[in-house]
């Protein structure tokens, strides 16, 4: 599954040309999807008691997040946005983060509260940007990036084998990324509410120029 201002930015929705779906940004997801049951299945191999897969299963999630920096940035560099891939690229995005939060939860690395409480978040602003699209983009944050970033570190670190005394440290990254996961959400929603407001309130009148108005 980490510019601009610290809040996140509504932008009126542009029409672009649509790109071929056989491109690399899009294979890009695809092989993200993918990686996904392969990440589980070794998760699960391991127990967390196979450091060897462990360490194994942290190498996958990460490469399958780095797809997720790469392919938007070959998205927007090449002009290879299309339809599917802003359908499919969240997706993966959020089944490769929740399956590592449920799979920590079922082996009581995690609380469930936890879990639920970012999956709530992640796929309801996933649903709330399907829903404003029409109107308008809600463009990433500062801070919807420091949460993409603290969400991988602390997965990342859940992990990997780490010895005692480092554990303290991943249950503290993992705390920071749910604090940053709701207070970024909430600030989703006011600008996803702010731009549908704003898409019905009335166009201003436009000013009539008379010819004698314009001078000599």
């Amino acid at each position: 599954m980490p510019s601009g201002d610290p809040t996140p930015v509504a932008t009126e929705a542009t029409e672009a040309p649509e790109a071929p779906i056989h491109n690399p940004a899009n294979i890009l997801t695809l092989v993200r999807l993918m990686l996904v049951p392969v990440f589980v299945v070794l998760v699960v191999w391991s127990g967390f008691d196979e450091s060897f897969l462990q360490v194994i299963a942290a190498v996958v999630f990460l490469v399958a997040s780095l797809t997720d920096f790469v392919d938007g940035w070959v998205a927007r560099r090449f002009g290879y946005v299309t339809r599917l891939g802003k359908v499919a690229d969240p997706i993966a995005d959020k089944a490769l983060t929740g399956a590592a939060l449920v799979l920590f939860s079922l082996y009581d690395l995690l609380p469930w509260w936890a879990t639920a409480v970012i999956l709530v978040r992640e796929w309801g602003i996933t649903l709330l940007r399907f829903w404003v699209i029409r109107y308008g983009v809600i463009a990433a944050s500062r801070g919807g990036k420091v949460k993409t970033a603290l969400q991988t570190l602390a997965i990342a670190l859940y992990l990997c084998p780490l010895p005692s005394w480092l554990d303290t440290i991943a249950a503290w990254v993992m705390w920071a990324a749910v604090a940053v996961t709701v207070i970024t959400g909430v600030d989703y929603v006011r600008q996803a509410i702010r731009l549908r407001l704003a898409a019905r309130r009335p166009a201003p009148p436009r000013a009539v120029v008379r010819e004698g108005d314009l001078g000599a």
